[in-house]
């Protein structure tokens, strides 16, 4: 499995901006605009600037170390850091940040799910253990 996530790795790097910015529009079409995108599963940081139709002021958005954790038989999504130039965003990010959110079992990605987890599971204990903190996970 190690291959075939630095080969997806890889893929993520390499595919051109414009062409994810592209299909985000095409499939956000008459609802937003993805201005900007920026990934990098190594570092564990995204960023997307997306503007809604409607709306005059644009969305940013920034989350840092997020990972994928088994817990159980059960993984779960972790975020560490988001935030946003919109209060309101910023303010919901912080209900969310720092607690294991269990991912739902869909039958169709079942077969998926050890693939997301090798290529997005917690690199350093302190991802897991901060998941816990809370007492939520």
């Amino acid at each position: 499995m190690n291959y075939l996530v630095s080969l997806i790795k890889i893929a993520i790097k390499w595919t051109p901006k414009m062409m994810i910015l592209w299909v985000a529009n095409y499939k956000l079409k008459g609802i937003a605009e993805v201005k900007d995108f920026n990934l990098d599963l190594d570092a564990r940081k995204v960023y997307v600037h997306t503007q809604l139709f409607g709306e005059a002021d644009s969305i940013e958005v920034w989350a840092e170390n997020f990972a994928i954790i088994i817990d159980q038989d059960t993984y779960k999504f972790i975020l560490q850091l988001a935030k946003s130039n919109k209060p309101w965003l910023s303010n919901t990010f912080a209900l969310i940040v720092g607690k294991a959110w269990p991912i739902p079992t869909i039958p169709q990605l079942a077969p998926f799910m050890p693939l997301a987890y090798a290529l997005l599971k917690a690199e350093s204990p302190v991802q897991k253990i901060s998941s816990y903190i809370d007492g939520d996970s």
